[in-house]
């Protein structure tokens, strides 16, 4: 028996039901993506409105956001099996209505911040997942996830730099991502749903006559189903890991090589410029030099330049490193995506996979400042290193099964 035959269960659907990225869904997809990580992108901003709101000090309210990231999260993996199936652009509806009444009453109605904030974090919640299992309807998900990152780093370039145009007082912070929510929600029409008909393993078995047939099919199932929560649980510690290095990059290059609050500045510009171009990248080689390989070579390069980063003192040396690395976490984090989109194209995987970021990245500014006062910087990047190295295995095992599948797939519809 072939080994195309063995896996039917698990691909039979892939190579039939994706569909080609079109501006319409794709703006859906894209923007809805966004709005469910506004929060994460404007936590700066949004930590100084509490402040101001509430008259709470920087620790109250920072604790305040990262329960809203976290309401974020959570809400995120609760709901993104419902939008695997028929209820993807319901939960996207409900949850960017939530986040448009949530921040809306944020933003103008003082005593109601607070429950404003949690409720605006959950309904972004309900975005997160859906967009997530949307980009697994598209073919070519490298690509897609290419033209994903491009999107998410250019309109939030754009956002970061006129919200604190407009003003950082609640009004204007938490008014903005209403607007934004309610900009998504009427998009929401547009957003690809999971396949009318998937094909299920039972389904693809009964068209094989043979009991061996039925019971080899039971294998890859189980298979994928393995990779999907190994994919998770790695894409969850690699967020606390690289995001625990974003998120003392400030402290740790004034203290250890003498940057200045205009050298830091000049480092998060360019490290978004770095991202922009491994998105444009990964839009023109698209799945060319599939996914496993990839994920264990730059996982290992981003290791190594985290160790370098411990290491310098030069602050031109130290931005140009933080950029160089930041390029690498861009592409391993656009090779997660499409990882996830390509094991089911019901998006159960890459739906709870955004959402499962927010998990591993919402403590990371605690988990970072503690392993550096414990550590010393060297000691912390060392550290996050071997935690690249160590996920690379399990992350290019299961990017490799997913381009195995993706390429049966292609063969079942041919």
């Amino acid at each position: 028996m072939s080994s195309t035959t063995r896996d039917t269960a698990a691909v039979a659907a892939t190579g039939s039901t994706r569909v080609p990225l079109r501006l319409p869904t794709a703006s859906s997809t894209f923007i809805v993506g966004i709005a469910g990580y506004l929060g994460v992108n404007l936590s700066p901003y949004m930590i100084i409105a509490v402040q101001e709101g509430l008259g709470a000090d920087v620790l109250t309210a920072s604790w305040l956001v990262t329960g809203a990231l976290l309401l974020t999260a959570l809400t995120g993996l609760a709901v993104a099996p419902l939008c695997a199936g028929r209820s993807r652009r319901t939960v996207a509806r409900a949850g960017l209505l939530l986040a448009v009444a949530g921040f809306g009453l944020a933003a103008l109605v003082p005593v109601l911040l607070l429950p404003g904030l949690l409720v605006g974090g959950v309904g972004a919640g309900g975005a997160v997942a859906a967009s997530g299992a949307a980009i697994a309807a598209f073919r070519n998900p490298d690509r897609v996830a290419g033209f994903y990152g491009l999107a998410n780093r250019g309109i939030i370039t754009v956002v970061l730099a006129v919200v604190p145009m407009i003003g950082l007082a609640p009004i204007d912070v938490f008014g903005s991502m209403a607007v934004f929510s309610l900009v998504a929600l009427v998009l929401v029409m547009w957003l690809p749903g999971a396949p009318a008909a998937p094909v299920h393993a039972e389904a693809a078995v009964r068209q094989e006559s043979s009991a061996a047939t039925r019971r080899s099919a039971v294998k890859p199932s189980r298979t994928v189903t393995i990779a999907g929560f190994t994919l998770l649980v790695v894409f969850a510690l690699w967020a606390a890991s690289e995001d625990s290095l974003w998120a003392m990059v400030g402290v740790m290059g004034a203290d250890q090589a003498g940057l200045t609050p205009e050298g830091l500045g000049f480092a998060l510009s360019g490290a978004t410029a770095g991202g922009l171009l491994a998105s444009i990248g990964l839009m023109i080689v698209g799945d060319r030099l599939g996914r496993g390989i990839p994920l264990i070579v730059l996982l290992v390069i981003g290791g190594i330049l985290k160790i370098v980063q411990g290491t310098i003192s030069d602050p031109t040396l130290f931005v140009v490193v933080f950029i160089v690395w930041n390029t690498v976490y861009a592409l391993v984090f656009a090779f997660f995506i499409s990882t996830s989109a390509a094991l089911d194209v019901d998006g159960r995987w890459s739906g709870p996979l955004l959402a499962t970021y927010l998990v591993g990245s919402a403590l990371t500014p605690v988990i970072g400042a503690n392993l550096v006062a414990a550590l010393g910087y060297q000691g912390f990047t060392i550290t996050l290193a071997i935690a690249s190295f160590a996920l690379a295995v399990p992350a290019g095992i299961v990017g490799l099964l997913s381009r195995r599948l993706e390429r049966q797939a292609a063969e079942v519809a041919a």
